[in-house]
């Protein structure tokens, strides 16, 4: 759906070899400074020989009425790039709507950590103008699908990019977990709460709870107990494929986050129920990007001699 009409003036011309014609942008807009940076990436498009659309809760917080506002699905159905301006959580909830369109996604990054939006504003010019001209390495990354039963029935249902997370509430107690992986009984795990999380989501929540990081090829999924009673309770790698039921047993105010982006409460014999969704996002970055690279800088480690 689009808000207002494309008041600007049409690209001077096309530019030869251009792979992306029609590119969205997504903003941080709740960040100090968003409106200029956007409205620069926008005017840089435009240079390039591309239509520029905004999506629609950036334009109506940025107030950059200038270019189309689009929301989601006019997005997905119109554009064939999506570039989003901030941070990975920026990326997560956008990503997560746009996977379903086959749009795929470059990150400029605003943030502080950017595993996924990993062009640095300061950078930006050289490497979109290569993406645009088809100059990139594309990173297929899963998404889980993920539901709440109830006596029965779904009473929520949620995708996640990065990880499910079921947590204990705020009283100083655990909860009991009933695992189950493809209908087969794992344990009941006492525990602060349990992460299942993607490749993507191993250098998140699932690593500072003690989890190994997952190669993005693997495809496979991470599962991690948070603060377990019981000390051989480890982390476990598993098939993609796989599908993943948690009941809460016993514990008070349990509830379940899909990427710390939603929320649900739960109560005592309500399953959450994890498996892989049918659609893939489609990340692009520089080419010559390499996934060790991301982690080295972003995780500071030792870059030898």
């Amino acid at each position: 759906m689009s808000l207002h009409p494309d008041t600007r003036s049409a690209p001077a011309a096309v530019a030869p070899n251009l792979r992306f014609s029609h590119v969205a942008i997504i903003g941080k807009y709740q960040a100090p400074g968003s409106r200029d940076v956007v409205d620069e990436v926008a005017h840089f498009l435009h240079d390039e020989g591309c239509d520029v659309s905004l999506e629609r809760d950036t334009a109506l917080n940025t107030g950059l009425m200038q270019y189309p506002a689009l929301d989601v699905p006019a997005i997905g159905q119109a554009c064939d790039l999506a570039l989003v301006v901030g941070g990975d959580g920026t990326m997560l909830g956008i990503g997560r709507q746009l996977a379903r369109y086959g749009v795929p996604l470059v990150g400029i990054n605003q943030g502080r950590l950017g595993f996924i939006t990993d062009i640095p504003f300061g950078s930006y010019r050289e490497k979109l103008h290569a993406i645009l001209h088809g100059a990139y390495e594309e990173d297929p990354r899963a998404l889980m699908a993920a539901s709440v039963w109830r006596d029965g029935r779904c009473v929520f249902e949620a995708t996640a990019l990065n990880d499910v997370v079921v947590n204990r509430g705020g009283v100083a107690s655990m909860i009991e977990l009933r695992v189950e992986v493809d209908g087969h009984f794992v344990a009941n795990q006492r525990a602060d709460g349990l992460i299942i999380a993607t490749s993507t989501g191993s250098t998140a929540y699932s690593l500072s709870a003690g989890g190994p990081l997952l190669h993005p090829a693997i495809g496979g999924w991470v599962m991690v107990p948070i603060a377990p009673h019981t000390l051989s309770n480890r982390p476990i790698v598993l098939p993609a494929h796989c599908e993943v039921a948690v009941e809460i047993v016993s514990g008070k105010d349990a509830s379940a986050n899909f990427d710390m982006q939603s929320l649900t409460s739960l109560l005592h014999g309500d399953r959450i129920v994890v498996r892989r969704s049918e659609h893939t996002l489609r990340l692009l970055h520089p080419a010559g990007w390499s996934y060790f690279d991301t982690l080295r800088k972003k995780l500071h480690w030792n870059e030898g001699g």
